[in-house]
């Protein structure tokens, strides 16, 4: 049920009054894990949380204690007892990273761990201090006007790819990148530019990120799944087409 998520109103039969129980929520960081198995209305009830940063129990609201981060993952491959996420929940994310199998080195990594050695015991490397420090080197990152259009020609390519020269794939789209992927693609070019230790961004900070932003967005039409034509080539196409400031 949401309620087992979110929280709920619980009845004191004593004092006749209702008190808010807080539900796993309330939190820093949380981990959904095969989230498509949650049912629709478990998930409805991240919309919320995800999009205000607020959980609302009743009639009363409720502010997050920043910062808050939704992680989650879900299996490709096992369908049976899944529930599709829908569009507005998928947007929502800021980005999406597909997994693959470990390379042989990966994997021998992983077994010395955890099959030989056991579980390594997990150490804080940051407390919310310093999250709150990196936030504000976040919010000095500098994006030219030249870099800020780049990024819009990208997402709006996504919309109205005949615009943009892109004619041959406009028939593979059925509905093009949000407003929020605008908004996810320039946050998530600053921590890029962030974490390379530049106080600035540059095409090359987009284009390591714009995959991630955009692969959970773009709708493909029938046409495109018949083909096989995957959201990663239509990205590769538009990057391809869009001059480069």
């Amino acid at each position: 049920m949401p309620s087992d998520l979110t929280g709920a109103q619980i009845y004191n039969p004593k004092t006749g009054e209702f008190s808010v129980k807080k539900g796993p929520i309330f939190t820093n960081l949380l981990l959904a894990d095969e989230i498509n198995r949650a049912p629709a209305k478990v998930q409805a009830a991240l919309l919320e949380v995800m999009a205000e940063r607020q959980v609302t129990i009743a009639d009363e609201s409720f502010k997050l204690d920043q910062p808050f981060l939704v992680m989650a993952t879900q299996n490709p491959v096992e369908q049976e007892g899944t529930y599709q996420l829908p569009e507005a929940q998928l947007d929502r994310f800021m980005l999406k990273t597909v997994l693959d199998y470990n390379t042989l080195e990966e994997e021998l990594e992983v077994v010395k761990r955890v099959a030989i050695s056991g579980f390594e015991q997990v150490e804080q490397v940051a407390d919310i201090a310093d999250i709150a420090d990196i936030r504000q080197q976040f919010e000095k990152i500098h994006v030219d006007d030249a870099v800020q259009n780049y990024m819009l020609k990208i997402i709006f390519a996504t919309r109205y790819p005949q615009d943009y020269g892109l004619d041959s794939i406009k028939h593979y789209i059925e509905f093009g990148a949000s407003p929020r992927a605008s908004i996810d693609l320039y946050k998530a070019s600053c921590a890029k530019a962030l974490i390379r230790g530049n106080d600035f961004v540059t095409p090359l900070d987009i284009a390591s990120v714009v995959t991630e932003v955009l692969q959970h967005r773009i709708v493909l039409s029938y046409q495109a799944q018949a083909e096989n034509m995957s959201v990663k080539a239509i990205i590769k196409q538009i990057l391809e087409a869009i001059q480069v400031p």
